[in-house]
């Protein structure tokens, strides 16, 4: 928690004390909030919606597109399953979800070409998997699947932040993150970009009054969606939250996101380069630029492990049969010492 956040949280807690309507500054801040995540991504504000989580983003997009029988949906087993359950709900309105096939524990361009056909409308790609820190082949997995006439949609929550996002070079047609993981800010608040002149089949299932052309019209009878991707909007937005999604912002738009990347992907190669010589079983991409910021070990107790290493002040999060230690531009040599350190004392006493 940054002290920026913290500030942040603060002045929204003031709001309600002083003026006693504080509708106008918590509007400024959830359009601060949105131009910030625009910038971040190499868009314009109005092709990005305010969301609650990136499992409404999804919905929402998936619930625009009338779905036949044997229209698809492909996506990977590295997907966040949270995402991955959206498209699933898909088949009780005649989808079929098909996953392209990963080789070795890691999704391919090969996988998805085998998967995609002309009946594809849809393509989920992570931009980083949450598993175990793989880059996908983003760009290169989009322009396959346009040529096959299917719209691609890309979960970088497990990433942004960290990794250089230009959605016009991703070539994506939706993309979501979230303010919590590597934006620094809290839950609560996701963000949902849709290509200007993506088409839908049909608006929205999911509304309210945000989603509006006017929001502040309180016209009971006219359901008039935005032109912009606010149609995708649904009630009041989470207020609270965009105060913390603007402070973890305003510190990632403050640094060059090539330096960023650059110096965790030098802080991920020395921690997976040490680990695996020092006998661990690292579950990661070895290959630099296919690795996230993110390195995963085996093991077959994690939970047990992450405690070992809270109790040292290192957190790090079990999944599975899997350790993920992540890294942001804050972290140091030192860090990747300590940690690597702690993981070798807990091989030497536990059982």
């Amino acid at each position: 928690m940054s002290d920026a956040l913290a500030g942040s949280l603060a002045e929204f807690q003031a709001r309600l004390l002083e003026p006693g309507d504080p509708w106008h500054p918590w509007t400024e801040r959830v359009e601060e909030a949105r131009r910030r995540f625009a910038d971040l991504i190499g868009a314009d504000a109005d092709e990005v919606a305010i969301v609650s989580c990136a499992s409404e983003g999804a919905y929402q997009v998936a619930s625009g597109l009338a779905w036949s029988p044997g229209d698809a949906i492909v996506t990977t087993d590295l997907e966040f399953p949270s995402i991955a359950h959206v498209w699933l709900a898909q088949r009780a309105r005649g989808a079929t979800v098909r996953h392209a096939v990963s080789t070795g524990g890691f999704a391919t361009l090969d996988g998805y070409d085998q998967a995609i056909d002309e009946r594809t409308r849809l393509v989920s790609v992570p931009l980083v998997s949450f598993r175990h820190g793989q880059r996908l082949p983003v760009a290169e997995i989009a322009a396959l699947a346009h040529r096959r006439g299917a719209q691609v949609i890309v979960d970088a929550y497990q990433g942004l932040g960290v990794e250089p996002v230009n959605v016009a070079e991703l070539g994506c047609d939706y993309l979501i993150g979230g303010a919590l993981k590597y934006l620094l800010g809290i839950p609560g608040i996701a963000f949902l970009y849709a290509r200007a002149g993506a088409s839908q089949d049909r608006d929205p299932q999911l509304t309210g009054w945000f989603g509006r052309a006017d929001p502040f019209s309180f016209n009971p009878y006219e359901l008039d969606y935005a032109k912009t991707a606010r149609r995708f909007e649904v009630g009041t937005p989470p207020v609270p939250a965009a105060y913390g999604a603007v402070a973890g912002l305003r510190l990632i738009s403050a640094l060059d996101p090539r330096a960023v990347r650059e110096h965790i992907a030098a802080l991920t190669d020395h921690l997976h380069t040490e680990l695996a010589r020092r006998g661990e079983t690292i579950a990661s991409p070895a290959a630099p630029d296919a690795r996230g910021p993110q390195v995963a070990i085996r093991d077959t107790d994690p939970e047990r492990l992450a405690s070992f290493l809270a109790a040292r002040r290192i957190m790090t999060s079990p999944r599975g049969e899997l350790l993920r230690l992540s890294v942001h531009y804050y972290n140091t040599e030192a860090d990747m010492a300590a940690a690597i350190t702690a993981i070798a004392d807990y091989r030497r006493t536990a059982p």
